[in-house]
């Protein structure tokens, strides 16, 4: 993978959590992300992927922890589920100025980065999953934004589709310099080009950089053995364990005998 400088960092959040009805989406959560870094958060449906997206772009108040944004931070942001109605009558141009008044040349600037230049003047609805996916990232870009924060971009594309938009995120922050989070349901699939790796389960239960293909039995049986041969993983050693109350606790400070056993248990799933 290609050596990319880092500038200064965007955001930066010191213990994390998020708590709602008793119970902790996310706790003591570290993230930071810097000028030109690509940084993919992962993890099983529930793990709190998007509750973190939200509150590194603002939408959500921590409960504890600290966020820190770059003075006059720019965001661009595609949202997990954006639905368009059906009876509106709208074309891409016209969408991508939805809420400013872009000019053209700005519209026309997203839509040649996105390589979709000659859908301009197509109908909204029409538009098949890939392409509007890329409509949404090219709407995230058109402000030139420090940061761009994409939640599950590549919902709703077939798989060769996922692999042409991840490069052309690659190649939005080779072009611009901004800094990229990107979240994926997808515990397995790690982009080739991500520089930093943070794994969710209500905590960050691993982080680094994407590396081989792990070999023990538990990444195996988590991610199945043909995906060593297509996708990028990483190994963690999980010294924890998740209580009930979404809390994390040690194994040494884990009850002994039984309890201590199935607590281990479901750690190990975890990974």
């Amino acid at each position: 993978m290609k050596e990319h400088t880092h500038g200064d960092i965007l955001v930066s959040g010191r213990g994390i959590g998020v708590k709602q009805d008793d119970q902790w989406r996310i706790q003591g959560v570290d993230i930071s992300i810097s000028r030109g870094e690509i940084v993919t958060l992962i993890g099983p449906n529930g793990s709190g992927k998007s509750t973190l997206a939200k509150i590194v772009i603002g939408v959500i108040r921590p409960t504890a922890g600290q966020i820190t944004r770059a003075h006059d931070l720019r965001i661009g942001y595609v949202p997990q589920k954006l639905q368009i109605s059906q009876t509106l009558p709208i074309n891409v141009a016209r969408f991508l100025t939805l809420t400013k008044n872009h000019s053209i040349k700005a519209v026309n600037r997203a839509l040649d980065m996105l390589e979709i230049s000659h859908l301009s003047g197509s109908p909204v609805q029409q538009l098949s999953g890939g392409e509007f996916q890329r409509v949404l990232l090219a709407r995230a870009i058109i402000s030139t934004p420090d940061l761009l924060v994409l939640d599950e971009p590549a919902q709703g594309v077939d798989y060769t589709g996922q692999g042409v938009l991840y490069a052309l995120v690659a190649r939005i922050r080779e072009q611009t310099g901004c800094g990229v989070l990107m979240v994926s349901h997808d515990l397995h699939v790690v982009m080739a080009q991500t520089d930093k790796v943070l794994c969710l389960n209500g905590h960050v239960c691993c982080t680094g950089s994407p590396d081989m293909v792990a070999s023990s039995p538990q990444f195996m049986e988590l991610f199945g053995r043909d995906a060593r041969q297509t996708l990028a993983l990483y190994r963690h050693e999980h010294d924890h364990v998740h209580l009930e109350d979404g809390s994390i606790c040690s194994h040494e400070h884990s009850h002994a005998g039984a309890e201590h056993d199935t607590l281990k248990k479901e750690g190990a799933r975890d990974v």
